[in-house]
Order: C-alpha cells, then sequence, then structure tokens
C-alpha cells in the first residue's frame, strides 16, 4: 500500500502557490475598482499593441512590414544571443571558433543589407 503522506509537502506547495496565483491577480483588480483606478473610457479601450483598429474581416490583407520587422528583430536578438556564449568560450575554440564567429558574422551584415536595400526597414 502506498502512503499517501508523503505527498502532503507537495500537495501543501501546489495550495500555496495556487493561492498566492489567484492573490497575484485578484488583489490589483479588486483594489483598482476600490480606489476608482477602474474608470474606462474610450482612450483606454483603444487599441495600442499594433497602432491600428482590428479587422472586422479576418481575410483582409495585412501589411507584411510587420512581420518583416518582427523576423529581423529575431535574427539580431538570436545574433546577440550567440554571441555571449562565443566571447566566454572563445579561449577554448580559439582561431577555428573566431573564424566562424566572423562568417556568421559576415552573413548577417549581408542580410541586413538586403533588407535595408529592399526597403523593408522604411516605415511610412
Amino acid at each position: 500500500m502506498v502512503d499517501l503522506a508523503q505527498y502532503l509537502p507537495i500537495l501543501i506547495f501546489l495550495f500555496i502557490a495556487a493561492a498566492l496565483s489567484a492573490l497575484f491577480v485578484f488583489l490589483p483588480m479588486g483594489v483598482a475598482r476600490l480606489t476608482g483606478a477602474h474608470n474606462p473610457d474610450a482612450e483606454k479601450l483603444s487599441e495600442y499593441e499594433c497602432g491600428f483598429p482590428a479587422f472586422e474581416d479576418p481575410r483582409s490583407q495585412f501589411d507584411v512590414r510587420f512581420y518583416l520587422i518582427a523576423i529581423l528583430f529575431i535574427i539580431f536578438d538570436l545574433e546577440a544571443a550567440f554571441l555571449f556564449p562565443w566571447a566566454v568560450s572563445l579561449d577554448l575554440t580559439g582561431w577555428p571558433g573566431w573564424i566562424t564567429m566572423m562568417v556568421f558574422l559576415f552573413e548577417l551584415i549581408v542580410g541586413y543589407a538586403y533588407a535595408w536595400k529592399i526597403g523593408a526597414l522604411e516605415w511610412e
């Protein structure tokens, strides 16, 4: 027979985690309602993430520049993520590691120049 008492600390931990999560979610909403900070108006309810109102038709055309900017951000973010471990381990990788990173950076610069040339970074 399994002794279920050994699972009691896990159950207590889960209960405390759920209680704290609920507290962190619902306490600010309650305080906002009590203090008057919950006062929705047209300005607060307006679109703020993308800057334009939502489409009525989900099949309408969407400007591809949003996607290009997002992809470029991800590419350069990954570049930075690769540069830190490379810099830390450069003494172990030596010249082959340095040459490999220079090839990688060259490819990124060529991609950036191409994106600049086709106007992906232009915004109207």
